[in-house]
């Protein structure tokens, strides 16, 4: 590597470190040596010959000069800090400081940076804060700056909040002051990594043998499916799955603010929406492409996430021949799920009446399926409704499984069964037609399912 002074911004570097009582001395005195090594790194590579260098390259030459530069500052280190040191350092140089780590981690699925000196995780659906930090807000947002200069958006006091995504993915949102009181604050969530099939969902206890049969009836079938849950409660892992059952000869369009389905199939073509670039031109909405995606002979549509008014333009692919799309929303019950999207359809800037908006998504719409993210932090499919069609100015609906809690366990968890509620869904009489053969005993009434 070519030694030689390289230009630097101040302003993209933490301000020298000030003690704080509430840190432990030993993250303290790693942050210093940290970010003291970083900037004598600065003036001692020549950051171009990096591009042309592999890690493990980069790493033996770091090696060399944080050996040099603990020697000259007179810090003893063993061998295991040294190590820890140099990875820490190559995470600054080339990724995303304190948060490689994290984002190497596949048990973590949420990465939450409420501030530089408070970083929380969600393993398991439950959240714990971890001992990782930032310098100061400075360094916590020149992290910030680096993803989201890598996607060519900006933050700043003009524009104080972002989305973007990470190479491997990972959506982020950062949001810095005035209006994050307290100092920058950064979301990520991260890609899955490993796609999970239905058979590790039923592994999982997120849904019952019996019930991820049903479905892959109602994907067979080609019926209309609407997943429905909170925020993290796993509505694109089991849209993902479902996904699993299409058939290899069929034309899939999936449209997503931010990629994340990973479908199994050849014939996929995958669209994503783009936000406006810095002068608030070249917006792609997901409208707009679900309009495009009807000229473009799809067999299902797949939206990952409908929230405005693209929902009135998939209510009328449905309506239209497209038979067996899916799509998600945000809800906390079905006939909350429901209510939604008839909200949506209002925001498509469309002249239609609430009864006639009703009528569209219970002539669009077959299967809800609500999962949700429980107090215990698993993952469960708690109901399965069949959308029967309009009563009155109601959108009449049956429930076909449900998931009963029953209480709570001394170690904290959910104790519940998946039951079967004895109604016989509509799309039992046409799964013949398609081949599949679906058992009557899955419907017994109070059948507890496995």
């Amino acid at each position: 590597m070519v030694e030689g002074q390289v230009e630097r911004d101040p302003a993209l570097l933490p301000d020298p470190f000030e003690e704080s009582p509430e840190l432990d001395p030993a993250i303290a005195r790693n942050l210093r040596l940290k970010v003291s090594i970083h900037r004598s790194l600065l003036d001692k590579l020549n950051l171009a010959a990096l591009d042309q260098l592999s890690r493990e390259q980069i790493r033996s030459e770091i090696a060399e000069i944080v050996t040099e530069l603990l020697n000259a500052e007179g810090e003893p280190l063993n061998a295991r800090e040294r190590e820890e040191l140099v990875t820490e350092v190559l995470d600054e140089l080339l990724g995303l400081g304190p948060l490689e780590p994290l984002l190497q981690d596949d048990t973590i699925t949420d990465i939450l940076v409420n501030g530089y000196d408070e970083v929380f995780v969600e393993r398991r659906g439950l959240l714990e804060a971890v001992p990782t930090r930032f310098q100061d807000d400075k360094h916590l947002l020149r992290i910030i700056q680096k993803i989201v200069s890598a996607v060519g958006r900006r933050v700043d006091e003009s524009s104080p909040y972002v989305d973007a995504r990470l190479a491997d993915g990972s959506r982020v949102n950062a949001i810095i002051p005035p209006l994050a009181i307290d100092g920058p604050a950064l979301s990520i969530r991260k890609f899955a990594r490993n796609w999970i099939s239905m058979d590790r969902l039923v592994e999982l206890d997120t849904i019952p043998s019996a019930m991820a049969e049903v479905l892959k009836a109602i994907v067979g079938t080609r019926r209309n499916v609407l997943i429905s849950g909170g925020t993290g409660s796993g509505k694109t892992t089991l849209l993902n799955a479902m996904s699993s059952f299409i058939g290899h000869r069929e034309r899939i369009i999936t449209i997503e603010d931010s990629a994340e389905l990973q479908l199994q199939q050849r014939h996929v073509v995958r669209l994503e929406t783009r936000p406006p670039n810095i002068e608030g031109r070249g917006e792609v909405t997901q409208r707009n492409l679900v309009k495009n995606a009807l000229r473009m002979r799809p067999d299902r549509i797949i939206v990952g996430e409908v929230r405005s008014g693209e929902a009135f333009d998939m209510l009328q692919a449905m309506n239209t021949g497209h038979d067996g799309s899916m799509t998600t929303v945000h809800a906390n019950t079905p006939r909350d799920a429901l209510s939604r999207v008839e909200q949506m359809i209002g925001m498509s800037g469309v002249e239609i009446s609430p009864r006639a908006a009703q009528a569209q998504i219970a002539s669009a719409m077959n299967v809800v399926v609500q999962i949700e993210r429980l107090v215990d932090g698993h993952r469960r499919v708690v109901s399965l409704s069949e959308i029967t069609g309009m009563e009155s100015d109601t959108i009449t609906m049956q429930e076909i499984f449900r998931f009963k809690i029953s209480g709570m366990s001394d170690e904290g968890k959910v104790l519940g069964r998946f039951e079967a509620t004895g109604i016989r869904p509509r799309f039992l009489d046409v799964t013949a037609a398609y081949g599949i053969s679906l058992s009557p005993d899955l419907f017994r009434p109070d059948r507890a399912l496995e």
